[in-house]
């Protein structure tokens, strides 16, 4: 009889004005549990980026993956968070060769799967797996922020993150767009206009 193997999966970064947005698949051992994971919006960054660590170390399998701007204005944010997470999981299965049982995502929209798959409202706060898959996906999109940062030092990407703060805003109204922010996204069309 097959053991039962959830997969929980997240996703990070619907609402920022650039970048792109990410989610995690996650199939934690049972043999080697975690402590501390929560939802990743309630940890501290030092803490989200040691359990990332130990996550990826401990899980029996992990995928992340990401949806571009581009793709995200073509689609919008709901298809793109979705098709994010059937990448991670794809990611997943072609990293590790495993397979779940059972999907549960964050959320009340799941994407669509060949097995069984639920959404789960507050489902980083509930379900382990889900927490973890939070965790991953986080960290890795606030470090392709970093690089976005980089790139564009002007933004002030590694603050903000890309959300629509009133730093992040300014930055914008002074120097424009670049080909990471999010063109269907109303500050940023309004640039456009």
């Amino acid at each position: 009889m097959l053991m039962q193997r959830l997969c929980g999966i997240d996703e990070a970064g619907r609402g920022p004005l650039a970048g792109a947005v990410y989610a995690a698949a996650v199939i934690l051992n049972p043999e080697r549990p975690i402590a501390g994971l929560a939802d990743s919006k309630k940890l501290s960054e030092a803490k989200r980026d040691a359990l990332a660590i130990e996550i990826k170390a401990h899980a029996l399998a992990w995928g992340i993956a990401s949806v571009s701007a581009q793709e995200i204005d073509e689609i919008n944010i709901l298809q793109a968070s979705l098709l994010a997470m059937q990448r991670a999981y794809q990611a997943m299965v072609a990293q590790f060769g495993v397979h779940a049982t059972l999907i549960q995502v964050d959320g009340n929209r799941s994407p669509k799967f060949e097995l069984p798959c639920e959404a789960i409202v507050k489902g980083d706060s509930k379900v382990a797996e889900i927490s973890a898959a939070s965790i991953l996906a986080k960290t890795a999109r606030d470090a392709s922020l970093l690089v976005l940062d980089a790139q564009y030092p002007q933004y002030g990407f590694a603050q903000h993150k890309g959300y629509p703060t009133a730093l992040h805003l300014a930055r914008l109204a002074q120097h424009g767009i670049t080909p990471e922010h999010r063109r269907s996204y109303g500050p940023v069309k309004k640039l456009l206009a």
